[in-house]
């Protein structure tokens, strides 16, 4: 992989994790669980909280990565843009943080996490990146 991929690949990463974490959490909040404890699906809750918090830290840095390397200037028309999703961000981290500091996780906190305005602003900023992105040349 070449240098000028390598952004483009991580922020692909951070989005599949995120992507991947939100479906998994919309199948979660319909199976009415008191608790994440016990097996199978409830124990994975966690695992896919935890990625999806991991891909957020630095969020930001990686999309302005990936703009740094466009030939249309995304970088600088975007900067305003990019600001809003470190902030959607930062608000959704610190969601499932707070989700991930119970002791027991329900499908009712869950599906709460997944109606927040800032899980949903973020999935949002990370479908218009991903596609403004895409012919960046990275």
């Amino acid at each position: 992989m070449s240098a000028t991929n390598e952004p483009r690949e991580e922020l692909r990463k951070r989005i599949d994790a995120i992507e991947s974490g939100y479906e998994f959490l919309l199948a979660y909040a319909a199976q009415g669980r008191a608790t994440d404890k016990g097996g199978g699906t409830a124990s994975r809750v966690r695992e896919h909280l935890e990625a999806m918090q991991q891909a957020l830290e630095g969020l930001g840095n990686v999309v302005r990565g990936v703009a740094a390397s466009d030939p249309h200037d995304a970088a600088t028309i975007g900067a305003p843009f990019f600001e809003a999703l470190d902030r959607d961000a930062a608000a959704a981290r610190s969601a499932i943080r707070l989700v991930l500091s119970r002791p027991d996780i329900s499908s009712q906190l869950v599906d709460n996490l997944n109606a927040s305005i800032h899980l949903r602003a973020l999935l949002t900023d990370l479908f218009v990146v991903d596609e403004a992105l895409k012919q960046s040349g990275s």
